[in-house]
C-alpha cells in the first residue's frame, strides 16, 4: 500500500473540491461557503480545493474567485490546506489569478490543463512552468482530458516535476500505467481525481483524493483513506463498496456540482441547490434517480 508522501503535510490526503454556494439572487454566498468549509474540515478533510470545476470557476468573476479564497481561508485558517483553482486556458490570466491567490495566503494552486486551445505538449509544459515560476506556492496539476480535450503526457509530466513548485497531480484520466511510470520516476504526489477510484489509486501509491462525493460522505472517505494508510485492505474494500451508490448518485446522474448541491440541500447543509447557467438544477426524473441511489446506501431524505 501507499506510504505517505513528503508533500502530504502541505496539501493533505482528503481534499474536497468545494461547491460555490449562491444566494437566491445568484450572488456568491460567502457566509455559506465559510460554514461549508468549516463543516468539511470538522468532518475530516485536511485540504479544500476552492473554485475548481465543482466550484463553477468558469462562471465566476475574478473578484468572486478571490473572494472565495479569502472567505475559506479566513474560515479554516491553518486547520486544512486551501488550494485555489486558478488555472484557465489563458496563461497570462492564470498568472494573474495565481499571484493574487498567493497574496491572499492560499497553501497551493490547482492548475488545469489549458482547455479549448488544444496546445502541443510543449505548449502545455510552457503554460504550467510559466505560472509556477510566477508564484512561490506549491502547484497541483489537474489532468482531466475529458474536459480539457488533451492529456498531460507522461514525458511532459516528468519534465514538469523538475520545477521546484510543481509538487502534485490530480489525475482524472485513470491511466494507471502512465501514472505508475510518473510516480516511479518523480516525487510528484498523486491524488485520485475520480471518487470511485480512490482505493485502486492509493494501492498504486497515490496519497489521497480530491473529491466531490466527499461533500456528502466526508467521514466515510476519511475512514477509507485512513484504512489504506493503515494497510487494512479488508476495511478499505468494505468502505469502498458502501460508498459506491453514493458516488453513483453524486457523479453519474448529473454534473457533479449540480448533484452535490442538491444532496447538500437535502442534508440541510446548504439552504438551496442553485447553480449558474449553463448548469441547471436536476429535473424530477433525475432527482428520483439520485434519491434511489442514495436510498440504496441507506440515505433517505424527505
Amino acid at each position: 500500500m501507499a506510504d505517505s508522501s513528503s508533500h502530504v503535510p502541505a496539501l493533505g490526503t482528503l481534499l474536497t473540491a468545494m461547491v460555490t454556494p449562491f444566494t437566491k439572487d445568484g450572488a456568491v454566498d460567502y457566509d455559506q461557503a465559510q460554514a461549508l468549509a468549516s463543516k468539511l474540515v470538522d468532518d475530516g478533510c485536511d485540504g479544500l480545493v476552492v473554485t475548481g470545476t465543482t466550484g463553477e470557476t468558469s462562471t465566476l468573476t475574478d473578484e468572486e474567485n478571490l473572494g472565495m479564497f479569502r472567505a475559506v481561508k479566513d474560515a479554516v485558517g491553518d486547520r486544512a490546506a486551501i488550494i485555489a483553482g486558478t488555472g484557465t486556458n489563458d496563461t497570462a490570466h492564470s498568472v494573474h489569478l495565481s499571484q493574487e491567490a498567493a497574496a491572499i495566503g492560499v497553501d497551493g494552486l490547482l492548475l488545469v490543463t489549458p482547455y479549448y486551445n488544444k496546445p502541443s505538449q510543449a505548449g502545455v509544459r510552457a503554460h504550467f512552468e510559466t505560472i509556477a515560476s510566477a508564484v512561490d506556492v506549491p502547484v497541483m496539476l489537474y489532468d482531466i482530458p475529458g474536459r480539457s480535450s488533451i492529456a498531460i503526457e507522461p514525458d511532459t509530466m516528468i519534465r514538469l516535476a523538475q520545477h521546484a513548485n510543481i509538487v502534485a497531480v490530480k489525475d482524472a484520466k485513470a491511466d494507471f500505467l502512465a501514472a505508475s511510470r510518473v510516480m516511479a520516476e518523480t516525487d510528484l504526489a498523486f491524488y485520485s481525481g475520480d471518487d470511485g477510484l480512490t482505493l485502486p489509486w492509493m494501492s498504486l501509491g497515490a496519497v489521497g483524493l480530491v473529491g466531490v462525493t466527499t461533500h456528502v460522505a466526508t467521514r466515510r472517505f476519511r475512514a477509507l483513506i485512513d484504512a489504506v494508510n493503515a494497510n487494512d485492505l479488508d476495511t478499505a474494500r468494505k468502505i469502498h463498496a458502501e460508498l459506491l451508490p453514493i458516488i453513483r448518485a453524486t457523479m453519474t446522474r448529473v454534473q457533479g456540482a449540480v448533484a452535490a448541491k442538491q444532496i447538500l440541500n437535502w442534508q440541510g447543509v446548504l439552504p438551496n441547490s442553485i447553480v449558474r447557467l449553463p448548469l441547471v438544477e436536476p429535473d424530477e426524473a433525475e432527482i428520483e434517480t439520485i434519491r434511489g441511489d442514495l436510498a440504496e446506501a441507506g440515505l433517505v431524505f424527505s
